[in-house]
């Protein structure tokens, strides 16, 4: 099993920037994709970010791309998400998701598919920003 613990939210207002970071135990973290899904509420979870293991390629869903930032530090088992010019609509629970990268397939694979499906998820940190 893989343990994945995220950190970071809080409050912020429109315009400004916090740093999610993610870290993941219990399992080698290097051979993982890992990435990030938000939640709004009284919406569906959706798709925000991934990572390829070796850190090298990354796929961003549209509202946040130019604006949020994923990487990732196999040293130390962390990935992070850094988000910029934050807006209300970004207001929601953020998880960290993790997949094991499929046989076969290279270190800088990355799913470039929002509905890919992930085997472990954290428990979510709030993010929320003020108009």
């Amino acid at each position: 099993q893989l343990q994945l613990v995220e950190s970071g939210g809080g409050l912020v207002q429109a315009g400004g920037s916090l740093r999610l970071s993610c870290a993941a135990s219990g399992r080698t973290f290097t051979r993982y994709i890992m990435g990030w899904f938000r939640q709004a509420p009284g919406k569906e979870r959706d798709f925000v970010a991934t990572i390829s293991w070796n850190g090298v390629n990354t796929y961003y869903s549209d509202s946040v791309k130019g604006r949020f930032t994923i990487s990732r530090d196999n040293a130390k088992n962390t990935e992070y998400l850094q988000m910029n010019n934050l807006k209300p609509e970004d207001t929601a629970v953020y998880y960290c998701v993790a997949a094991p990268s499929p046989f076969g397939y290279g270190a800088d694979w990355v799913p470039l598919n929002p509905l890919y499906e992930y085997d472990y998820w954290g428990q979510g940190t709030q993010v929320t920003v003020s108009s």
